[in-house]
């Protein structure tokens, strides 16, 4: 075969490997995303799964082509990527769906491993099995260009599904057409397999018979190991300590993840690809720079305001990522030892992912991952520059520097805390706000940077409705119009409870809420639910399956409060969920939307469901100028009968929709947020 067509064989497996590698994430995130309440922290756990599985994947790669001969690697890998197609389609089936009472942690990472487990697993081989394949052939003095190549393909990979793939393919069809992808890779890694075993049967790797390479062929040492473990570790951790604190202390964009994640992978391209990107006469002082900033941020202003926090904490993952990865660049050992070189990094990758994204909820009460990750950064370039003149004192005093601003990050949120609790679900915090006149001062729940409800602390004020939930706004409305005899209302969401101080004797108001976490702060920080007249039901888990398996509770008026935080729960504005809601209306009830958000345009998702389903539909917008203690909200009620919205009121508060060009109705199978940013 021709120099040329082999450079691409071996090319064209290991990019097609790592555009898959990465085109999956997002696309099985998004087929389970519904079954855990559209939580982002869903993000983070297949983060996870998939760090842990590449090192697997890694892992295996170091042993065989350490143990085994070349024929008997390819033999053993055409049987796995074979037995492999078994797992296709990639669709999660019915039965992983949670009752509600399982650990949503663990349960994503079985499902996870029973439906993409030995695809992805092979997908994760590829690249150091391929590589060290490679540098058994008269090409592979350049083999860690290569591992350039495959960040690229995952670069390229992340950033075309929300713009290319998402917005014109359902979920069904991107799951097929992925599926079809890796059958069509299998084949072209059995080409590359029997391709390698034929001609690198037992000969050493010709790289590493070059004079200048075998020079650089000693075995690494101790010191060695343990940067190529801690340098990754650190790049993982802060990638996704700095998502989580942009996405839940910033500002509640979907989509933001995407940003650290791409600035994440085009460090490796870049530091991979040649020497000519990383230098340290400008990316030391640079990332001296970044940590002292990113850390003083963490305490301040700058680092909250989105204006300025977001190309702080971006440009610092870019700066502070090129060190990590720059250092390992340089650090590269001989061919002969890049497999287990690629074992190290990815471990690395998996400790960093598994310490921020299953250690850290369970033993950190807030996000301070991202300062301790700033702290322990400092110290890896002590580590790293210990040879240098003032190397070690620098990377000390930086990290005693980082320190003082993380110990003053956790005094300020502490001071002003009364509750501060972390799960799964993110960090909920309760604070009071103090005024000169005490009738004013408020007791408010946060869930990230996101209220969730206030209440007044004056006896006389408590049961006042707050924030999003005024008489004036359209919830408030649809429950004035409501029958006057006992009323049924359905509640998704709970946050402080507010909407209870409408419960009237004889009334039912039945919660749906998935944070255990939620009650427990409703209960004790705030009394909407002990002062409401109505009686209170509590449903713990995901209102849409919940729904789903009840019998009809014949609502009066049901309220759809959960658009406002970081990572809008999709599954609960689709087709599918609108038929849902009607199974439990009364024939004259009313369902209301809350689609204030800043950063998405949803009155025009739920008008056009309704509109599909012959459904009426207004929004209600109110400026609450009338009352400091409300805020400007956006509802969209919807009814079978257009005699529930023609009331007065409700038709004196409408205004019309905006609409969407090209906009189609969402339902499970395909919904687009890319394409209601506003």
């Amino acid at each position: 075969m021709k120099a040329g067509y082999v450079k691409l064989l071996f090319a064209g497996t290991i990019f097609t490997s790592a555009f898959l590698l990465f085109l999956v994430q997002p696309l099985i995130a998004k087929q389970i995303l519904p079954w855990f309440g559209g939580s982002a922290a869903v993000w983070s756990i297949c983060m996870v799964f998939f760090q842990v599985v590449l090192l697997a994947g890694y892992a295996y790669s170091d042993a065989v082509t350490r143990r085994l001969s070349v024929r008997m690697q390819a033999r053993l890998h055409v049987s796995l990527l074979l037995v492999s197609l078994a797992f296709l389609p990639i669709v999660t089936h019915a039965r992983w769906k949670p009752a509600g009472s399982e650990d949503p942690t663990l349960w994503i990472l079985g499902l996870l491993l029973g439906t993409i487990g030995l695809p992805y697993f092979l997908l994760s081989t590829t690249g150091p099995l391929v590589q060290s394949w490679l540098a058994r052939t008269p090409f592979g003095a350049q083999v860690y260009r290569y591992f350039s190549l495959s960040n690229l393909a995952s670069l390229a990979s992340l950033l075309s599904y929300p713009v290319l793939i998402e917005p014109h393919s359902p979920l069904l069809r991107q799951a097929q057409g992925w599926s079809w992808a890796y059958a069509a890779f299998v084949l072209l890694c059995i080409g590359t397999t029997l391709y390698a075993a034929r001609q690198g049967a037992a000969a050493p790797a010709v790289a590493a018979l070059q004079p200048d390479a075998a020079a650089a062929a000693k075995p690494p040492g101790a010191s060695d190991y343990l940067l190529w473990l801690a340098l990754p570790a650190l790049g993982s951790w802060l990638l996704l300590a700095i998502t989580n604190h942009i996405t839940q202390n910033v500002a509640a964009i979907p989509f933001l993840w995407v940003l650290p994640l791409s600035v994440y992978l085009l460090t490796f391209v870049l530091c991979f690809e040649s020497d000519r990107w990383y230098r340290r006469a400008f990316f030391l002082p640079a990332t001296a720079a970044m940590l002292v900033l990113c850390a003083f941020g963490l305490q301040d202003s700058i680092g909250s305001d989105v204006k300025t926090a977001l190309p702080i904490y971006v440009v610092g993952l870019f700066v502070l990522c090129m060190f990590f990865h720059g250092e390992m660049s340089r650090m590269r050992p001989a061919p002969r030892y890049l497999t287990r070189f690629y074992l190290m990094l990815s471990l690395g990758g998996a400790i960093g992912g598994v310490t921020v994204g299953l250690v850290a909820p369970h033993v950190l009460p807030a996000y301070y991952e991202l300062g301790v990750g700033l702290v322990l950064s400092a110290l890896a370039g002590a580590a790293v520059l210990r040879g240098r003149r003032f190397g070690l004192a620098g990377g000390m005093a930086l990290a005693a520097c980082c320190a003082v601003f993380l110990a003053l990050q956790v005094r300020g949120d502490t001071t002003d805390a009364r509750e501060m609790t972390r799960n799964f679900y993110g960090t909920l915090i309760t604070l009071d706000t103090r005024h000169d006149d005490p009738a004013q001062n408020v007791r408010q729940m946060y869930h990230g940077s996101v209220k969730h409800g206030e209440q007044f602390l004056a006896p006389a004020r408590r049961r006042e409705p707050t924030s999003y939930y005024g008489a004036s706004s359209g919830i408030g409305l649809a429950l004035a119009e409501a029958p006057q005899g006992p009323r049924r209302v359905g509640l998704i969401g709970l946050g402080a409870g507010t909407l209870a101080v409408y419960g009237r004797a004889g009334d039912l108001y039945r919660v749906y809420e998935i944070n255990p976490q939620v009650f427990a702060l409703a209960d004790s920080e705030f009394s909407f639910l002990d002062d409401s007249a109505a009686k209170i039901e509590r449903v713990l888990g995901d209102a849409r399956l919940a729904l789903e398996r009840e019998e009809p509770q014949a609502f009066d008026v049901l309220a759809v409060d959960a658009f406002s935080g970081d990572s809008v729960p999709i599954h609960l504005i689709t087709a599918e969920a609108m038929a849902a809601y009607l199974r439990h209306m009364k024939p004259d009830g009313v369902i209301a939307f809350h689609v204030t958000n800043r950063f998405l345009a949803l009155a025009p998702v739920v008008e056009k469901i309704a509109q599909a389903q012959g459904l009426q539909a207004v929004l209600v917008h109110d400026e609450a100028e009338h009352n400091d203690a409300l805020r400007r909200t956006d509802w969209v009620l919807v009814a079978r009968n257009p005699q529930s919205l023609a009331r007065e009121s409700i038709r004196r508060a409408s205004v019309a929709v905006t609409p969407i060009e090209g906009l189609q109705p969402w339902t499970d199978d395909f919904n687009n947020l890319f394409g209601v940013l506003k």
